[in-house]
């Protein structure tokens, strides 16, 4: 999946750079600018979505950016009516469509509910006005880009040279919360295997 087609999910992942995983950077930031937005008063509005709702599909605008205070979410597009899960969202992340959110044209991508979740809401003016508050906040969301930038390029490195078992096996490393909040079959998917292999690979 390219870049400009890119769907944000801040959340954790396990893989080490400099003095602190990137997990605790992640987490940290995350924390950081939840707080600002929470303290600052900044959200729009909560929202509640049940199993299997839509909160975005293709072809349409979406330039707000929520937090998943609890469920799961799955980012998926349809490439002739087979869906192919690209990121997913659960309990503490950020979530949105980031082509959407810069470009504010329609994207492709579908944001569903894997299970009842709560989220809050924050608009891109709101949150535009909160990083214009602040060079520390401004260069923290960048750096939380770039994280995800990497992490983008490491998954499609995984999906067009690594075997089954390798994908299987780095996915679990970085993002081991995965595998206790998200159903075999969206991981499959995401993983490019069928659920049978998903399911081989996780015994072994």
């Amino acid at each position: 999946m390219g870049f400009t087609q890119c769907l944000l999910t801040l959340s954790e992942s396990s893989e080490v750079t400099g003095f602190k995983s990137e997990t605790d950077f992640n987490m940290d930031a995350i924390k950081i600018l939840f707080d600002h937005i929470e303290n600052g008063g900044f959200w729009d509005k909560s929202l509640t979505l049940k199993r299997s709702d839509y909160l975005k599909t293709a072809g349409t605008v979406e330039t707000n950016l929520f937090y998943i205070v609890s469920g799961s979410m799955k980012i998926s597009i349809l490439d002739d009516c087979e869906e192919h899960v690209v990121r997913f969202g659960y309990r503490g992340n950020f979530i949105a469509s980031l082509d959407s959110f810069i470009s504010e044209k329609p994207s492709d991508f579908y944001i569903q509910a894997i299970k009842s979740t709560t989220l809050k809401v924050i608009s891109k003016r709101n949150f535009l006005s909160l990083l214009g508050q602040s060079v520390e906040l401004t260069r923290l969301w960048n750096d939380l880009l770039q994280q995800l930038i990497l992490h983008q390029i490491e998954r499609e490195k995984d999906i067009l040279i690594s075997s089954p078992k390798e994908r299987y096996a780095r996915v679990l490393q970085r993002s081991p919360q995965l595998f206790q909040e998200i159903p075999n079959k969206h991981i499959a998917s995401y993983l490019r295997m069928s659920p049978e292999t998903l399911s081989r690979l996780k015994k072994t």
